[in-house]
C-alpha cells in the first residue's frame, strides 16, 4: 500500500538536486494538480479538497522557472514571503551555511502559513541546523523536524532532478524529545513516500557516524584527489589508475562548496573521525616500515571482513549488527507436506567448538589451523570481535581459519563495542574472558539475545573480583570493566550449564588461586578438552573441574566435527518418515552432548554408529539412521542436559511416535533465544497435536500410526511463528514430513546463525522447502 502524504502545499526552500529530486519524486507519484487524486496523496481533510500545490524558492530565478518548464513544481519565488502563504509542509533544501538565513527569515514569515505547518531540512549535519533553529526561532519549534536523506549525486541544480533519487536509500530523522508526534508521522510519510527507509537516530550520534561513514570518506577522496593532481607525473598517475582508484575518489566530484559547508559545520565530529584514522594509518605506516606482517595481516583481513559484514547490511541480509537502526524484512519458509530421507550428508560444524578455537587459538602462542569451522553468523561475529581486538585471523576459506594468537596478555581494547549477533554462547565465554583483560570492553548482540539472561555469569563473575554492568534485569548489554584482580572461586552452579562452566574457567585463566566449578548435571566439556588440546592443564573428579590461573596456551590444530545439534533436524526427519535411510558423517558424539541420540533410541529408532573414531581430542562417527516406528517415552531426567538444545527437534518426534512423551526438568528451554517450551506448544497446538505443557516440561501424544509403513498424516498444516528461533524453524520444517496440509513458517531468517545451507541439504534429502522474502508488516 502506498504511504499517504497528507498535505495541500508543500514548499520545497532550495531547488537544487535535493529538493528538485523531492518534488519530481512527489510529482512522478501523482502528488500535485497535474494529476489529482492519484494513488498514496489526498489533502490533510481527507477526500477531495483543495488543489495540491508544489512551490519552491530559489535564490536563482533560472532554477525556479527550469523546475516549472520540467513540470515539477506549480510555481516559486525568490522570496520566501510570496509563497509562504497556506503552506502545510516546508522542506529546507538549502546548503547547511545558508540555514542561518533560511531560518532567520522562516520565523519572520511562518505565521503566514497553514496552520499546523510542519517544518523539516535534508541537512548533513543536525547539531549546527539545531542550534541555527535556536537562534532563528527562539527554541527548537514542537513542528521542526530535523532529517537527512542519505542520497545524492555528483551532479547538482534542478536539472539533475531524479525522482528514483531516495528509493531504497535511508532518512534519519532527528527529532527532539518534544518534537510533535503529529508532525513527525507526517514528515515519515513524507519519505516513506519516495520509497525510502526511515529511521530516528539522535542529533550526536547522527553528526558522529556520518562523520565517519560519509563526511571522512569525502574529505580523504578529495585530499587523495588532490595531492595526486599537484604532481608532476599526474598526467601518467591518472591515465594509468585502475579501478579501485576511480571507484573510491568518484566522490570526489561532488559539490565542493556543498562539502566546504559540511566540514565547518561539522568541524568537531570530522575532526574526531580524522585523529582516528590518522592513528589507524599510523598503525599502518609502523607496520609497514618494521615488515610486520602479521599486524599487516590483522588490519587488512579486519577491514576486509568488516567490508563484507557492511555489503551485507546493505544487501538487507540477516546478519544483524549493533549499529544497524531497523530488521529489515524477513524470511518465511513454506514447506509442502510429505517427502523422504534419503542419502549421506555432512552437517556444518559444531557451533560450541568453533566458538571455542577462535577464543583459545587467539589467546595462545603459535599460529593455530583450524579445519571445518562453521561458517555461521554467530561463529563469524566470534572470529570478528577478535580481529577487532587486534588477533590476525586468515579465513574461512571453505571452513578454514587460520589464528595469529597474540597470548593471553596479547588481546588489544576495541574502538567499540563487540557485537556477537544471536549468540549466546559467545557472550557468556566473552565475559569471562574479557574479565581478565586489562581494557574496558561492552558485549552487545541482536533484538533477540538482549533479552536473554546473563546474571547467571556477571554474578560468579563479581564474586571472583570482576567488574560487570548489565542492563536492567541482568540483560546484555554487558559493560565489563578491566584492570581488576581476579581471585579463583569455588562455584556451585544452581543449574546445569557448559556456558556459565566454560565463562568460569576462561576468567580463572587470569585469576590468582583455583577455580572450582561443580555442576549439578553433566554438561558439554567441549572447553575442557580443548583446553587440555592447547597444553594447560585442567582437573576433573566427579561433577567438579577446576584449573589454576597464570599457565599458557600454545597453539594446536583444530578438526572441527559435524555439529550434532544440526545433525538432530535429520535424524529426526529419517526418524519418522516411512522408508527413510540417511548418513550424517562425521558429526561429534561427545559424551556430554549426545542426549539426542540416547532418547531416540529409547523412541525406537533405528540408528547406528559407524566409522567411530577421535579428533582433536573430540569423539566423532558416521550416523546410519532408517525409519522405525517410534514411541512415547518418560524423557530420563539425566539425559535432558545432554539434548537441552535438540529438545525442539524431539518433540516433532514425540508427536510422530505412538503414545505419550514426557519431559521433565527443562526449564532451561524457557531462557533460549526464545521460550521454546512455549514457542513449540503453541506450534504443535497449530498442527492440531495435543500436549500439555508444563512450568518445566511438556507431555505430547503422539499420532498413531497404522503399521510400519505407514505414511499417512499425523497431523495438520498450518502456519507458525517461530519468534526468530533458528531451531523453532527448523522443527516444524521437518515437521511437514509428516503433515497432511502445508506448514508456513514466519520469521526464520536467523536459521543462518547456527546452520548455513539448511534449505540446500534439506532438499537434497528429499524435503520440498521454498523461502520467501517477506517486507515488514505483511
Amino acid at each position: 500500500m502506498q504511504p499517504s502524504v497528507d498535505e495541500d502545499r508543500i514548499l520545497i526552500v532550495g531547488l537544487g538536486l535535493i529538493g528538485g529530486s523531492l518534488a519530481a519524486v512527489l510529482r512522478s507519484a501523482g502528488f500535485g494538480t497535474a494529476q489529482e487524486g492519484a494513488a498514496g496523496f489526498r489533502g490533510a481533510a481527507g477526500g477531495s479538497g483543495p488543489a495540491k500545490e508544489i512551490v519552491a524558492c530559489d535564490p536563482n530565478p533560472d532554477e525556479i522557472a527550469r523546475g516549472i518548464e520540467m513540470g515539477l513544481i506549480d510555481g516559486g519565488d525568490t522570496r520566501l514571503e510570496a509563497v509562504i502563504d497556506g503552506a502545510t509542509l516546508v522542506v529546507l533544501a538549502v546548503p547547511v551555511l545558508a540555514m542561518e538565513s533560511v531560518m532567520t527569515a522562516l520565523a519572520g514569515v511562518i505565521h503566514r502559513a497553514a496552520p499546523g505547518v510542519v517544518i523539516t531540512d535534508v541537512g548533513s549535519t543536525k547539531a549546527a541546523i539545531r542550534d541555527v533553529a535556536r537562534r532563528a526561532f527562539g527554541r527548537v519549534p514542537p513542528h521542526l523536524v530535523l532529517g537527512h536523506p542519505i542520497a545524492g549525486s555528483e551532479k547538482s541544480g534542478v536539472a539533475a532532478a531524479n525522482p528514483a533519487l531516495y528509493a531504497n536509500h535511508k532518512v534519519i530523522l532527528t527529532p527532539e524529545p518534544d518534537t510533535d508526534p503529529v508532525a513527525l508521522a507526517r514528515v515519515r510519510a513524507l519519505w516513506a513516500a519516495c520509497g525510502a527507509e526511515v529511521l530516528e537516530m539522535d542529533v550526536v550520534r547522527h553528526d558522529q557516524v556520518l562523520a565517519r561513514t560519509s563526511h571522512l570518506p569525502h574529505l580523504l577522496a578529495f585530499s587523495l584527489v588532490d595531492t595526486l593532481a599537484r604532481q608532476d607525473e599526474r598526467l601518467e598517475i591518472f591515465r594509468y589508475a585502475a579501478g579501485g582508484f576511480r571507484d573510491f575518489t568518484r566522490i570526489a566530484g561532488s559539490d565542493p562548496v556543498m562539502w566546504r559547508d559540511i566540514f565547518i559545520a561539522n568541524r568537531d565530529a570530522v575532526l574526531a573521525s580524522l585523529d582516528d584514522f590518522e592513528a589507524g594509518v599510523g598503525r599502518l605506516r609502523r607496520a609497514v616500515e618494521r615488515g610486520d606482517g602479521d599486524a599487516m595481516l590483522a588490519i587488512f583481513d579486519r577491514a576486509s571482513h568488516a567490508r563484507l559484514y557492511f555489503e551485507s547490511l546493505l544487501n538487507q541480509t540477516s546478519y544483524q549488527a549493533e549499529y544497524q537502526m531497523q530488521q529489515h524484512g524477513k524470511l518465511r519458509y513454506r514447506v509442502t507436506p510429505g517427502g523422504g530421507v534419503t542419502g549421506r550428508i555432512r552437517v556444518p560444524g559444531d557451533k560450541s567448538i568453533s566458538h571455542r578455537s577462535i577464543m583459545l587459538g587467539a589467546l595462545a602462542e603459535g599460529v593455530t589451523e583450524v579445519k571445518g569451522f562453521l561458517e555461521g553468523e554467530d561463529s563469524l561475529a566470534t572470529l570478528q570481535a577478535f580481529r577487532e581486538m587486534g588477533v590476525a585471523i586468515e579465513g574461512p576459506h571453505q571452513g578454514r581459519v587460520t589464528v595469529h594468537g597474540v597470548g593471553m596478555h596479547g588481546l588489544k581494547a576495541p574502538s567499540g563495542p563487540l557485537y556477537v549477533g544471536n549468540a549466546g554462547t559467545a557472550m557468556r565465554l566473552f565475559a569471562g574472558l574479557l574479565a581478565g583483560q586489562a581494557f574496558d570492553t561492552e558485549l552487545t548482540g541482536d533484538a533477540s539475545l538482549t533479552k536473554r539472561p546473563m546474571g547467571r555469569v556477571a554474578d560468579p563473575l563479581r564474586l571472583m573480583g570482576a567488574e560487570i554492568d548489565t542492563a536492567e534485569g541482568g540483560r546484555p548489554p554487558l559493560r565489563i570493566h578491566g584492570r581488576r584482580a581476579l581471585t579463583g572461586i569455588t562455584y556451585d552452579m544452581p543449574m546445569a550449564s557448559a556456558q556459565v562452566k566454560s565463562c568460569l574457567l576462561l576468567a580463572g585463566l587470569y585469576a590468582e588461586g583455583e577455580t572450582r566449578v561443580r555442576e549439578p548435571a553433566p554438561t558439554r566439556d567441549h572447553t575442557e578438552r580443548m583446553l587440555a588440546g592447547f597444553g594447560y592443564e585442567v582437573h576433573r573428579e566427579g561433577d567438579t573441574c577446576w584449573l589454576s590461573g597464570g599457565g599458557k596456551l600454545t597453539a594446536a590444530p583444530i578438526d572441527v566435527p559435524s555439529d550434532i545439534s544440526s545433525a538432530t533436524f535429520f535424524l529426526v526427519a529419517a526418524a519418522i518418515t516411512p522408508g527413510s535411510d540417511l548418513v550424517l558423517e562425521h558429526v561429534g558424539i561427545n559424551p556430554t552432548r549426545i542426549g539426542v541420540i540416547n532418547i531416540l533410541t529409547l523412541m525406537g529408532a533405528d540408528l547406528r554408529l559407524t566409522n567411530e573414531h577421535e579428533v582433536g581430542g573430540e569423539p566423532v562417527a558416521d550416523l546410519h539412521i532408517r525409519y522405525a516406528p517410534l514411541k512415547g517415552i518418560d524423557i530420563p531426567v539425566e539425559q535432558v542436559p545432554l539434548a537441552i538444545d535438540e529438545f525442539p527437534a524431539l518433540f516433532i518426534a514425540a508427536a510422530n511416535a505412538e503414545g505419550v512423551t514426557r519431559l521433565r526438568g527443562a526449564e532451561e528451554l524457557r531462557v533460549k533465544e526464545s521460550d521454546r517450551l512455549q514457542a513449540m506448544a503453541d506450534g504443535l497446538t497449530t498442527l492440531g497435536v495435543e500436549h500439555t505443557l508444563l512450568p518445566d516440561g511438556i507431555d505430547i501424544v503422539g499420532g498413531s500410526p497404522e503399521g510400519a509403513n505407514s505414511s499417512s498424516p499425523n497431523y495438520g498444516g498450518g502456519r507458525i511463528d517461530s519468534l526468530g528461533d533458528h531451531r523453532i524453524a527448523m522443527s516444524f520444517a521437518i515437521a511437514a514430513l509428516r503433515a497432511g496440509g502445508e506448514i508456513v513458517i514466519d520469521d526464520c531468517a536467523n536459521v543462518a546463525t547456527s546452520f548455513p545451507g539448511f534449505i540446500d541439504l534439506a532438499r537434497k534429502v528429499g524435503l520440498t522447502l521454498d523461502e520467501e522474502r517477506v517486507e515488514e508488516g505483511a
